[in-house]
């Protein structure tokens, strides 16, 4: 037995995301948490194990969805649980004991996205031969699909917030080099570190971080937000994000974890599976909808930033 392992608090804090789905933080955590700390302690398993047993168990729900009676269907939904709960075990693991690798993170991907695949089309085809309905079908398709999309989404809007951040962190290195001006501050990752300060008390942070003390200040660092847009058309979002963030849980409220759990888990145990499956796939794209709207406006602010910098540049030119 492994004596090197920290109590509990101390797990949560290693192990934990500052940030997760509301079913990962209410449902899963606590149940999977005390797990990976005696797993830890007590065995041998390493992560990439446990990202097999995650995948052999959704493996198993998919036959017990494919049965297609109700009573089939609640034991597949406690069995697909049962492998999202060793899903999210994998990660903590690889954290707590540092046995993480690039190939277990492929892995983990890779198997997901299978499982929620062969779930989705065993779910559908047993739901088509004891109904008959043709919308099983094209429901078994749209599983899949959403699921890929919200992946490609997800990609694609995290590469061009990276581009514009590393953007404007050009431009603020040239300027600073011209002008010596103070160091760079994005007001997201501000309120994330601490989701109940104003802007005002933001700067205040960040003109201490660096320990300096109020006899010798210094310049405050520039902040750049590119949400200021959405917040401004949105103002109850940050009161709504605070909030969240104060009990670990993302505004993205409908993400793939909540439409999995709304199609492989609440469907089955009501016995509702295309009505489950359809209203879960409808939050899912109105929220996808929000995140690609929010980018759209956070790109008109990425645009403001960069032409107040370009005007910047002619200013200091014409002086």
């Amino acid at each position: 037995m492994r004596r090197d392992i920290p109590p509990l608090d101390e797990v949560r804090r290693i192990t934990q995301k500052k940030r997760d789905a509301w079913w990962t933080v209410l449902l899963v955590d606590p149940v999977a948490t005390p797990l990976v700390r005696l797993t830890a302690m007590r065995t041998r398993i390493t992560p990439n194990q446990i990202t097999w047993g995650a995948f052999v168990l959704g493996l198993g729900s998919a036959v017990l969805f494919w049965l297609g009676d109700w009573r089939w269907l609640i034991a597949g939904a406690v069995v697909y649980h049962l492998s999202f709960i060793l899903d999210c075990m994998d990660g903590k693991v690889a954290r707590l004991t540092g046995q993480g690798s690039v190939f277990g993170a492929w892995l983990d991907f890779v198997f997901d996205r299978i499982r929620v695949m062969v779930c989705g089309v065993a779910l559908m085809a047993g739901q088509y031969e004891r109904t008959g309905d043709e919308l099983c079908i094209w429901l078994a398709l749209a599983v899949v699909g959403l699921d890929t999309l919200r992946y490609i989404n997800s990609l694609e809007i995290f590469k061009i917030r990276h581009s514009m951040r590393k953007q404007i962190k050009e431009r603020v290195k040239e300027a600073r080099r011209a002008e010596n001006e103070a160091e760079l501050a994005f007001m997201e990752d501000l309120l994330r570190d601490n989701p109940e300060a104003d802007i005002e008390q933001d700067l205040q942070k960040a003109r201490s971080a660096q320990g300096i003390a109020e006899a010798a200040p210094q310049p405050a660092p520039q902040v750049v937000d590119l949400h200021q847009e959405f917040r401004s058309r949105f103002p109850v979002y940050l009161r709504t994000r605070s909030f969240l963030l104060r009990h670990r849980i993302r505004t993205h409220l409908i993400s793939g974890i909540e439409f999995q759990m709304g199609v492989f888990m609440i469907g089955p145990l009501i016995d509702q599976v295309l009505w489950a499956t359809v209203v879960s796939g409808a939050l899912l794209l109105l929220f996808e909808l929000a995140v690609v709207y929010k980018l759209l406006l956070s790109t008109r602010d990425f645009t403001r930033t960069i032409d107040s910098f370009a005007e910047r540049g002619r200013r200091a030119a014409a002086a």
